[in-house]
């Protein structure tokens, strides 16, 4: 029984391993530019769970650099009418789709990877955020639009699941006004 069950374990960790997230083949950093809408996020990090009734959507602009990095900049507003805003510079990797930052605001950080984009319609991003040896998840999903339609939203529970994130930890934030330009 014991040698099963080591198999079985050896098996699972193989699947585990090969289930490597990558990013979009041929992926186009200028495709990505402009405006999107946060319709989705999910994560099992404690900070989100006690906080994800209250969130609402809120909009990135993705802005290419000449040196091929992405300047980030996300803002959503907030029931008290001011804006709650995040701004960072996502250098490039040796991989297209595969970009790292510094958050400024955590110090945590953050590999970030556009895995899955069709770039007048949605956007779905995988990142991984360590901090003082601890490492989460995050999945998004980002649209041109403020909806997007049912399979895109069920590619993206999916998404977050195979990352590990709890079924109930995958939201789909409320419409929300826009934060006024900085």
């Amino acid at each position: 029984m014991t040698p099963l069950l080591a198999l079985l374990g050896a098996a699972l960790c193989s699947l585990t391993m090969s289930a490597e997230v990558v990013p979009q083949a041929d992926f186009d950093l200028q495709g990505v530019s402009g405006k999107w809408y946060l319709i989705g996020f999910a994560t099992n990090a404690q900070w989100f769970v006690t906080r994800k009734a209250t969130m609402k959507m809120g909009t990135a602009m993705l802005k290419p650099t000449a040196e091929g990095d992405l300047d980030l900049s996300y803002a959503s507003l907030n029931s008290d009418g001011s804006c709650w805003r995040k701004n960072n510079l996502a250098k490039k990797t040796n991989v297209p789709g595969k970009f790292t930052y510094i958050c400024q605001r955590w110090g945590s950080v953050n590999d970030m990877l556009v895995v899955d984009v069709k770039y007048d319609e949605y956007a779905l991003i995988y990142t991984t955020k360590t901090k003082t040896g601890q490492t989460t998840t995050v999945t998004k999903l980002y649209g041109r639009g403020e909806e997007v339609n049912a399979d895109v939203m069920e590619k993206f529970r999916q998404l977050s699941l195979e990352a590990g994130i709890l079924a109930e930890n995958i939201v789909f934030l409320p419409k929300n006004a826009e934060c006024p330009a900085a």
